[in-house]
């Protein structure tokens, strides 16, 4: 046919057709898309940047596609379609995949999306039906439009206070009370709230957020108004973590809850900012390491990294392993896990990604700890253990030391003894030292000095407990590893607690009789002692300037309530409460100074002291700030109202010479000139007595 005879040459006006008046009915509904079809679409995805392979590679790829959604969802039998080019029988680089139920398929694009699959291919995951809808844009940008700009308020304001005071939140009953301490006077009242929490409150490690439980989940608190920041719908939650930055948080409940794959998961990983759920666990007892005699799970499962770029788990047992997943993707790190037999424990360094862990003696396999580099997974240090039954890692809050407590058996295999190995971790090779204690004493409490190379054990020996002090001394000392310097005779103490800036101490007696022991280790020397009865819980404030002990009534039923002790063992105010079950200080962030303008303050620190002196002035005298700046303004208030009502009366003086005929002396008496007033005093005597002496 000639190509001017063509029928797509000849336009509808010039064919006569009018589409209006065409019946299409029988043709649509023969080919009417059922209900069924149209709504499985929202169950399959589409999976972009795929390797682009032949015929014969197709099932391999298949299976690693199963693996990667094996956690994710089930796939249904044959869901997976990967067009080919009829031409050259390669596939074209994309795939569908059809899920059981739309809420997998919610789940895959939310955790398959950005997947690394190999250096070459990072997989870009994306709803069937959003296909549609981003080809259904217009071709012609439209800006939209902007959402009016509304203030939030600032979630560190607190940190701003003019007298640099610190904050704390109590429950009392079911009231939850934010307070400023205000040292020896009665705390400031901030905000207080009816049933704000259903179980306890907590803060997060900075103290940006003030965290409430509900049966729903939790949620998160700030700002001056204490509005909500972010919920966490979580049913049941009882323990939360978050991680060192606040950027993340694992919450666990002990009633699971059907995940996306119709399996029963505990735990959940979220994105604080953003209330995002990026990813949730089913646990296994085992994973969660019940202790035999509380028979509580040892919390927090998942373990943070310093920076907020991971968070591990571990499997111990004969299958033992360690998970390091990277945040924010949640994604296993290289694929696999790190694989570690008869894992016992494991924690993150506080200042580097470096994992520490221990194992037992197995056969002929001694026990060993040993230091793992993340993400190269590169063993760093190990250290051979003997005739080990237990061992406890504490790492020193620079990171700078690692110390591992080892209980051993002795030569009979009846008893036990304890020493401690301390890894120098920024030293060259990281050499491992041995710290020799009395064979005799049972160590039942350990704890480092913050930021200092300090640390203190409370022992047993005899029936008689006592709390020693050790410094960790340089490969130049006489004393390998860490010298004594200092053993405490305390009875009932059964609890350590740093001031968070170091050098000072208090040893407590708690559930007890309440005695507090403060001590200064810089001296040697034991400042006060203290006692509050019954007493539950010890705590320090930020600054190390003040420390708080309190009874809850979750723990004894009388006497309950707080009390407020300077950091030298001078009591400053006690506060009974009815009720009372929980109080903890807010947390501070680091601060921003330098080390060197730390250094410049602390040299300066006598050009400060006329104002610290005037406040505490104040102080003593229990005389606000506010109530002496309210009554200077009213008194200057009152200066300015006299002033003026001088001005009035000078100016009314004819006035009122007009009225009255007269001049006044202000106070309606009549003046008379030439005349002069005297006074005239009368002493009489009432009653007169000698007394000789």
């Amino acid at each position: 046919m000639p190509a001017k005879y063509r029928k797509d040459e000849f336009t509808d006006e010039e064919l006569g057709i009018d589409y209006s008046e065409i019946d299409f009915s029988d043709i649509e509904k023969q080919f009417e898309m059922t209900l069924g079809l149209a709504s499985s679409l929202s169950s399959v995805v589409v999976v972009d940047n795929a390797p682009i392979i032949d015929q014969s590679k197709e099932t391999k790829l298949f299976n690693v596609f199963n693996k990667i959604f094996k956690d994710i969802g089930k796939i249904v039998e044959n869901g997976i379609d990967m067009p080919r080019d009829p031409e050259t029988g390669m596939s074209k680089g994309y795939l569908f995949i059809e899920f059981e139920t739309p809420e997998q398929a919610d789940l895959a694009v939310k955790q398959a999306n950005g997947y690394q699959l190999d250096r070459s291919h990072v997989l870009a995951v994306n709803h069937f039906e959003d296909i549609e809808k981003y080809s259904l844009m217009e071709d012609e940008f439209k800006e939209p439009e902007l959402e009016k700009f509304t203030e939030r308020e600032h979630l560190k304001s607190w940190l701003t206070d003019e007298r640099d005071r610190d904050q704390w939140v109590t429950l009392r009953d079911n009231v939850v009370s934010l307070y400023w301490n205000n040292k020896d006077e009665q705390p400031e009242h901030i905000h207080s709230r009816n049933n704000w929490t259903e179980t306890y409150v907590s803060w997060s490690p900075k103290g940006t957020y003030l965290v409430t439980f509900h049966r729903q989940g939790v949620a998160l608190w700030g700002g001056d108004s204490w509005n909500k920041i972010v919920r966490f719908v979580h049913p049941d939650v009882r323990y939360i973590d978050f991680s060192p930055n606040e950027n993340y948080m694992v919450s666990w409940s002990n009633e699971p809850f059907m995940s996306a794959t119709g399996e029963p998961h505990n735990l959940i990983i979220w994105d604080v900012n953003t209330g995002t759920l990026l990813r949730s666990f089913a646990v296994t007892n085992e994973q969660l390491n019940i202790n035999e005699k509380s028979k509580m799970i040892e919390w927090p499962v998942f373990k943070w990294s310093h920076d907020d770029k991971y968070i591990a788990r571990m499997t111990p047992g004969p299958k033992g392993a360690i998970s390091v997943y990277e945040l924010p993707s949640m994604n296993l790190l290289d694929k696999k896990s790190i694989k570690v037999k008869d894992l016992k424990a494991f924690s993150w360094s506080p200042s580097d990604n470096v994992l520490a862990y221990w194992t037992p003696e197995n056969d002929n396999t001694p026990a060993r700890v040993t230091l793992l580099s993340i993400p190269s997974r590169s063993i760093v240090q190990t250290k051979n253990l003997f005739n080990v039954t237990d061992c406890k890692l504490y790492w020193q809050s620079k990171g700078d030391y690692l110390l591992v407590r080892v209980d051993r058996y002795k030569k009979t295999k009846k008893s036990t003894f304890t020493n401690f190995e301390l890894f120098r971790i920024r030293e060259k090779d990281i050499p491992v030292d041995v710290v020799e204690i009395d064979p005799n004493e049972t160590v039942n409490i350990f704890s480092w000095e913050p930021n200092g190379k300090r640390f203190a054990f409370m022992g047993m020996k005899n029936g008689q407990s006592g709390i020693h002090i050790f410094q960790v001394t340089d490969g130049k000392d006489i004393n390998k590893g860490a010298k004594e310097l200092v053993t405490i005779e305390k009875k009932g103490a059964n609890t350590i607690c740093w001031n968070p800036k170091g050098r000072f101490i208090v040893f407590a007696n708690l559930k007890g009789q309440g005695e507090l022991s403060f001590y200064d280790c810089n001296d040697l020397s034991e400042l006060a002692e203290g006692e509050h009865f019954q007493c539950t819980d010890i705590q320090w404030d930020p600054t190390g300037r003040y420390l708080i002990s309190s009874v809850s009534a979750w723990k004894v039923k009388n006497d309950t309530g707080y009390q407020l002790w300077e950091f030298n063992g001078k009591p400053l105010f006690k506060q009974p409460m009815q009720a009372f079950k929980q109080i903890i200080w807010r947390p501070r962030p680091e601060s921003l100074l330098t080390t060197q303008q730390m250094k410049k303050i602390r040299k300066n620190l006598k050009n400060y002291t006329a104002k610290f002196e005037e406040e505490d002035s104040l102080l003593k005298t229990k005389v606000s700030r506010e109530i002496v700046e309210r009554r200077k303004k009213l008194y200057k208030e009152w200066k300015e109202y006299r002033a003026q009502c001088q001005e009035k009366y000078k100016k009314d003086k004819a006035l009122r010479y007009e009225l009255s005929g007269y001049e006044s002396d202000g106070e309606g008496r009549k003046v008379e000139k030439d005349v002069e007033y005297v006074e005239e005093w009368i002493e009489e005597v009432v009653e007169e007595k000698e007394e000789l002496i």
